[in-house]
């Protein structure tokens, strides 16, 4: 499973408390104080997904098998961290490391939980997050440049088209925007994703509140939705506590205590989807007597590279893959009654994978 999300905030926002409850662990020791997280936590948790057992209960699945995203825990950033202030630095390569970031921002005040700076802002906290992540693209990105500047007066043709993209990257930055907010042509991606920005990865900002705000928000979460809307990123109220309180409960039990608090679902299962969503991330499925499987590929890949994801010989040794659209499959029956009924194609490696499908993949290696 190789896609992960980064929980990132200042000291004390409840980042660890989020995080044990969404492993349904206590992995990260959650306390009253800055730096509490040395090393970064990594717990994986099963994407929600009813169509997993739909089609486990018609293939007579001896073992089912979800998805997961990977959600780490990084300590808590301070204003100065581009410059090693607090654990800064150590903490920036964690960052750099992940597909996604979830920044957890504080909209609740409580009097025994203290703030790093004094006040309960969750803009001013995005922006001091925000700011540092953009330093440390900067000074990054200015380090390269006088060496792709050399390679490219050299006649590389890799260097002239790093050299194009890190400037207008480097020009973002200055002017106080993320490496998010340029527009990429198809062309320059791969040299776009080749320079590695922390402010180039998409941000999920989840908004931390008190019990009684969890289903509704406050203006404090409206604020952060606000924001959210105007750079294109997402944004989920969720309760930490909450989820923690969830976690310790029989999974039977669980519904009712979320209905009493006028929750439909957890907060967990809003994060994994809106993470699938900023990552657009698909399902498709693997399905036979002994296992009914779920597997996460990005949208718009082909299914050779959905095999790859299986197995490496599944790509190396393509041929075809045998697809039922998901519907399909629940409506007539299952594999062989698809096969009867002429909806199972036999799909080539270019074939460009749909949510829901159930492949099978016949290789040669």
């Amino acid at each position: 499973m190789g896609f992960n999300c980064g929980i990132v905030g200042l000291p004390n926002v409840g980042k660890s408390t989020l995080f044990n409850a969404l492993t349904a662990s206590a992995a990260a020791a959650a306390a009253n104080f800055p730096f509490c997280t040395i090393e970064p936590n990594v717990g994986r948790v099963p994407v929600p997904d009813p169509r997993l057992e739909t089609i486990a209960g018609i293939a007579k699945s001896a073992k089912v098998v979800p998805t997961q995203l990977e959600f780490v825990d990084i300590a808590g950033l301070v204003a100065g961290a581009s410059r090693g202030e607090g654990l800064g630095n150590q903490f920036l390569g964690h960052i750099r490391e992940v597909d996604a970031i979830l920044h957890l921002l504080r909209c609740f005040a409580d009097p025994d939980v203290v703030h790093v700076d004094g006040s309960i802002d969750p803009l001013r906290d995005a922006e001091i997050i925000e700011t540092e992540l953009m330093l440390a693209d900067l000074e990054s990105l200015e380090k390269r440049l006088t060496g792709l500047v050399k390679k490219a007066r050299g006649g590389d043709r890799e260097a002239k088209e790093s050299l194009a993209i890190a400037e207008r990257a480097a020009d973002a930055l200055r002017a106080g925007q993320p490496a998010r907010a340029l527009t990429v042509a198809d062309e320059e991606k791969r040299a776009f994703r080749g320079l590695q920005l922390l402010t180039a990865k998409p941000v999920l900002y989840i908004c931390n509140v008190e019990e009684m705000d969890a289903a509704s928000g406050n203006e404090l979460t409206r604020a952060v939705e606000a924001r959210a809307a105007e750079e294109g990123a997402g944004a989920v109220v969720i309760s930490a506590r909450i989820e923690a309180e969830v976690a310790e409960l029989p999974p039977e039990e669980r519904g009712e205590y979320l209905g009493s608090l006028g929750l439909e679902e957890t907060g967990l299962s809003r994060v994994i989807h809106a993470g699938y969503r900023l990552l657009d991330l698909i399902t498709f499925f693997t399905a036979g007597p002994k296992e009914t499987r779920a597997w996460t590929l990005r949208r718009g890949s082909k299914a050779s590279a959905a095999g790859g994801v299986i197995h490496s010989d599944f790509e190396r040794g393509f041929i075809r893959a045998e697809t039922i659209a998901y519907d399909d499959f629940v409506s007539l029956g299952g594999e062989q009654a698809a096969r009867d009924a002429g909806r199972m194609r036999s799909e080539g490696r270019d074939y460009v994978v749909a949510d829901g499908d159930i492949l099978l993949f016949r290789f040669n290696v």
